[in-house]
């Protein structure tokens, strides 16, 4: 059938660099079927000072706002920057109110503006599973609810991520961070396992990053106390795989934190900057074939 060009919406390039995965053609059928195609652009697709609630009038065409927010869903495959607006956004399919409307807007006009951005996928000299986790505690207005992020990198390429909101109240930060930790230190687990099945096992012990101490520390000291017996479960599950020497829970700053885009809105300067470390950039490189 010859090389991968087009699949499922996503047009491929081979360049020297590696794949770049784009979903340009799919971006503006969004905007033209928004009625969007010549908005103004905006530079981030979140308010950074902004949460949102369930407060505010309803909105006229419910239907609309839901066929767009799912739609957007699978533009996120190749725009990763996105995954925590459009989670946002989702979250409020049921009953939409009019600030949910001007989010969804606001991800839509930054759309037009990074309709050629792409996904790019290299090489890399090492094979290794790095991550990096994050938690809003208490970040839902209406629930008190956190919201958990993480990010996996195979190598120098972004292959898996998630923004979700977590399913129980966290009475502290610590708590809810940590259950930040498990989620990706499940999925890091299940990465190696899917590797070692197709014969590419890494042989290194996973690094995940994290920009909370006390997270860090309780992944290793065997020390228990009341403020952690609501996460027992998952605290012996990431400080197993320590022991064994499969994981490793290390600090990074908060500057250096990429999970932070899962968790909440960043100023533009730091969106824009972590958005390029996540493998989302304009294309530069030539072609394969030298187009």
């Amino acid at each position: 059938m010859g090389e991968l060009r087009f699949f499922l919406g996503i047009d491929v390039k081979r360049t020297d660099a590696g794949f770049f995965l784009s979903q340009q053609r799919y971006a503006e059928d969004i905007l033209e079927r928004a009625g969007m195609t010549t908005c103004k652009p905006v530079s981030a697709p979140i308010d950074s000072k902004g949460k949102l609630s369930s407060d505010g009038p309803p909105i006229d065409d419910p239907k609309t706002y839901r066929s767009l927010a799912g739609v957007l869903q699978y533009l996120t495959v190749t725009r990763q920057e996105l995954a925590f607006e459009v989670q946002q956004a989702c979250l409020h399919m049921h009953d939409p109110r009019t600030p949910h409307l001007t989010l969804l807007k606001r991800i839509l006009r930054y759309v037009r503006g990074t309709t050629s951005l792409d996904l790019h996928l290299r090489a890399s000299a090492e094979l290794a599973v790095t991550a990096y986790l994050d938690a809003d505690w208490a970040g839902c207005l209406d629930t008190r609810r956190s919201t958990s992020g993480f990010y996996v990198f195979l190598g120098d390429s972004l292959v898996s991520l998630s923004s979700k909101r977590q399913p129980t109240v966290s009475r502290s930060s610590a708590e809810a961070k940590y259950r930040a930790v498990a989620n990706a230190a499940a999925e890091c687990i299940w990465l190696h396992q899917l590797l070692g099945e197709v014969h590419c096992g890494v042989s290194k012990a996973t690094v995940a990053y994290f920009d909370n101490i006390s997270a860090v520390y309780m992944s290793s000291n065997r020390v228990h106390h009341k403020r952690t017996k609501h996460i027992e479960l998952d605290i012996h599950f990431v400080r197993e795989h320590v022991q064994v020497g499969d994981l490793r829970v290390l600090h990074v700053p908060t500057a250096e934190q990429y999970a932070d885009s899962m968790t909440k809105g960043l100023p533009t300067a730091t969106f824009e900057a972590f958005r390029s470390s996540l493998c989302v950039v304009p294309i530069t490189h030539q072609t394969a074939g030298g187009c």
